[in-house]
């Protein structure tokens, strides 16, 4: 684990250094209870979770006070990265699995991130209006657009209009197809220079 590998690619506080200096050891002791990511990639939490997740922060700028929405959170990937580096936005870190919950809500604490709400729910279930939704390899981007477009409001809280931002990898075109939808496809390997993103993407589609 190398939580160096965040300070290659963004310039961060002394609070987000110290914060994810932290999240290594959080994931290990929270591995070893609950299957959170693979047993083969804790060792590369930095890199293919942590990185990963804040390929996002380079599509999107968020402003202080936006509200995201994280469509099957998971055990907090993207959420808990991009609620370290964006510590104004107010992160609502959805899932249908309890325990996963649970170590969203529990880490969250850990680090003293107040701007986390766990919910364990299907997002269908979730109330209110968010300006942006992100998630990572949850669905086909025609299921997540169903989900995603009725929790959309129109606007802009960021340095792009709002919408959503998904990471997905491979080839995507049929499933673009499928959606039916107008996307901006970035290569993350444009960003960040290690193999593991050389066919990783984030999509972005605006409300």
């Amino acid at each position: 684990m190398n939580p160096e590998i965040i300070a290659k690619y963004f310039t961060l506080t002394d609070e987000q250094r110290s914060r994810f200096d932290a999240l290594g050891e959080l994931y290990r002791d929270w591995n070893s209870k609950i299957n959170v990511v693979s047993r083969k990639d804790i060792e590369e939490l930095y890199e293919r979770h942590v990185l990963h997740s804040l390929a996002i922060a380079k599509v999107c700028t968020f402003e202080p006070g936006a509200k995201v929405v994280d469509i099957g959170c998971g055990g907090g990937f993207p959420t808990i990265p991009l609620a370290i580096m964006f510590p104004e936005v107010e992160f609502t870190a959805v899932d249908s699995i309890g325990k996963k919950i649970t170590v969203v809500r529990e880490v969250a604490a850990a680090l003293g991130l107040t701007n986390v709400t766990p919910v364990n729910a299907r997002i269908e279930a979730v109330g209110g209006e968010f300006d942006y939704v992100v998630s990572r390899a949850v669905t086909d981007m025609n299921t997540l657009k169903g989900w995603a477009l009725p929790k959309l409001r129109v606007g802009q809280k960021g340095s792009v209009p709002n919408g959503m931002i998904v990471l997905k990898g491979g080839d995507l075109a049929e499933e673009l197809g499928l959606a039916r939808l107008r996307c901006d496809i970035y290569e993350i390997s444009d960003w960040f220079d290690e193999e593991f993103f050389a066919t990783k993407k984030v999509i972005y589609a605006k409300r």
